[in-house]
């Protein structure tokens, strides 16, 4: 038998006969089983908000995206396609030309990014989910789409034939502008409809067909400044860059979707990560507690320490008794404090408890690794603390006791 652990559980579930120990015992159990469940409950409503601010930025990233290496544009050769529709890990991808333009209407302009898309986009990425007004464009036209914040800011309307819509482009070359009207390519297009995905995505992004970029920026039919992947269901991303790479060769870079949005990722991450250190100061804070409750039940208790000790129990021993119990109490109300965030969290999931607007309740995701974080912060505090507090304990404290 472990006499030290069996004591400290005697200790754990007993009461001492002074109530001001018994009240102080009770708050610090009371603070770590609030701390561990506040602690789990802003992780997963940290993880709910990165997983509803990334879902807007993932309808219209592709699983994987190759850019250009040098330059603004590569050429993809006849038998770069035929390789390409060959390789088994891809189930659609698409030619992007992509190019910093402005938009006028109406005496009104804007800075905006064109991105000229084929025909196999929308198999590539769902994109039809954010259309919010129009119909998509159509291969071969003069046909665009904007996003909300464009459309607001110009005052576009759908197929409005009557208020002209020119997008421009800087002409390439080298040398002075001499003459503004000819130092812009421009093209007269035609709105067909509105998509809203984000503020940021909304105030960026023309939707074009490939061949309308393609002309308005003087590009070759072959040549481009994206491909984007759609890939097969179960197959290995690593392996798939790679064979993406070796058809592709240096000419191009290739990304995920993390790495797509790597300053969104980070940032997300370092949020995460400070709000974990603020609430792991308030539980060291709350380990005070149970580092004070110890001490004074070790006071309290004298008396039965020093009949341990001479009965044989060691300092050793002794000290491994308040570790123990200080650790048992810290697991224990760390577990108590986990079961009722789960609750929490749950209920929020189910019913939408708290709403951030009164059709939008605030995201919270329930993860393995949160629970996993939240146990293991709570057990090495309360180890550290009841190691503190049990290093209290000396020969000339046990042998005090009338």
């Amino acid at each position: 038998m472990n006499v030290p652990l069996y004591i400290a559980k005697r200790y754990l579930r007993s009461k001492s006969s002074n109530n001001a120990i018994n009240f102080i015992t009770i708050i610090a159990v009371i603070g770590v089983i609030l701390g561990s469940a506040s602690l789990f409950i802003v992780l997963s409503g940290f993880s709910g908000l990165k997983d509803f601010t990334l879902q807007f930025s993932s309808i219209i990233d592709p699983d994987l995206k190759a850019e250009t290496a040098k330059g603004k544009s590569f050429i993809l050769t006849k038998d770069d396609v035929s390789k390409l529709n060959k390789l088994s890990d891809i189930a659609q991808y698409a030619k992007i030309v992509e190019e910093r333009v402005i938009i006028a209407s109406q005496d009104k302009n804007t800075i905006a990014t064109i991105k000229g898309v084929d025909e196999h986009f929308k198999q590539v990425v769902s994109f039809d989910t954010v259309i919010e007004h129009g119909n998509w464009i159509e291969p071969k036209s003069r046909q665009i789409m904007v996003g909300w914040g464009i459309a607001n800011s110009l005052s576009l309307g759908i197929l409005d034939y009557v208020n002209p819509i020119n997008i421009y482009v800087p002409k390439p070359g080298k040398g002075q502008i001499t003459s503004t009207k000819n130092a812009f390519n421009s093209i007269n297009v035609i709105n067909v409809g509105v998509f809203f995905i984000n503020e940021k995505l909304n105030d960026t992004y023309v939707y074009a067909p490939i061949d309308l970029a393609q002309n308005l920026l003087n590009y070759e039919p072959n040549q481009i400044t994206a491909i984007e992947f759609k890939l097969k269901e179960g197959v290995d991303e690593t392996l798939a860059k790679e064979h993406i790479q070796a058809i592709l060769g240096d000419k191009v870079v290739i990304k995920n979707r993390a790495q797509l949005n790597d300053a969104l990722y980070k940032m997300l991450n370092t949020e995460n990560l400070a709000v974990y250190l603020i609430f792991t100061l308030v539980l060291i804070i709350a380990f005070f507690n149970v580092i004070g409750s110890l001490i004074m039940m070790m006071l309290d208790k004298k008396r039965s320490l020093n009949t341990l000790f001479n009965i044989g129990i060691t300092v050793r021993d002794i000290r491994r008794i308040f570790f123990y119990q200080g650790s048992l109490m810290s697991i224990v109300g760390g577990f108590i404090g986990l079961l009722i965030s789960l609750i929490v969290v749950y209920l929020q999931k189910t019913f939408s408890l708290v709403m951030i607007t009164p059709s939008l309740a605030y995201p919270v995701n329930i993860k393995i690794e949160n629970l996993f974080i939240v146990f293991i912060t709570i057990s090495v505090l309360g180890i550290i603390a009841s190691k503190i507090a049990s290093a209290r304990i000396t020969k000339s404290l046990v042998e005090e006791a009338h």
